[in-house]
């Protein structure tokens, strides 16, 4: 399955995708939540995944469909070079990391080592991988909820309560509750404060 906003890049990729004799794509996403939908009416058994897409980015959208359909792996296809995103999408259960201007015949081999339960990441970001892992080893994230993490997304993404709670079918008192939580767990004060943990941690650019 395919999950991009970008309708011409999804038209490339599935073209390429099924031309190989392995390979099928059997459905397609535009927005991170239509992305986890998809996933659990399809259940791919790869889905590639942009992380930065509408309503809800890739990274959140790979944590709930990671924990939620164990038979589905994910692979990060991204412009994104940077080591916090490959540590965020690999915190969140992905089984690889592609760049979209990485070769047509990386992303097939990224696929089929997914596919088997290997690991790929694109040669250009091994080495800040590394780097980037021998720096972190915890993260306070870890201490929030997937709601949590969910709605500290949508406030550093610019959301009002009302906006997230009309989003997620929940009270504005919930949602102010959880804001609270979250703002509690990681010693934030502000909005502001909210935002630069949020880039700061790949959950938003």
């Amino acid at each position: 399955m395919l999950a991009d906003d970008h309708t011409i890049l999804r038209r490339g990729v599935r073209m390429l995708l099924e031309s190989q004799p392995d390979m099928e794509v059997i459905g397609e996403a535009k927005t991170g939540r239509e992305a986890i939908e998809e996933a659990k009416r399809l259940l791919p058994d790869v889905v590639v995944m942009d992380v930065s897409m509408p309503e809800l980015n890739g990274i959140e959208g790979t944590r709930q469909i990671c924990a939620e359909l164990s038979g589905t792996k994910v692979i990060g296809l991204t412009m994104h070079n940077d080591a916090v995103y490959v540590r965020e999408i690999l915190r969140a259960g992905a089984r690889g990391y592609l760049l979209k201007d990485s070769e047509d015949e990386d992303l097939l081999r990224a696929i089929r080592a997914v596919f088997r339960g290997e690991a790929f990441l694109s040669p250009s970001v091994s080495d800040a991988v590394l780097a980037d892992y021998r720096k972190h080893v915890a993260n306070p994230i870890d201490q929030l909820t997937s709601r949590e993490r969910e709605i500290l997304t949508m406030i550093a993404d610019g959301k009002s309560n009302k906006d997230i709670a009309n989003a997620l079918n929940l009270s504005v008192y919930t949602v102010e509750s959880h804001r609270g939580s979250v703002m509690e767990k990681l010693n934030l004060h502000n909005t502001g404060d909210i935002v630069r943990f949020a880039i700061r941690n790949g959950l938003t650019s």
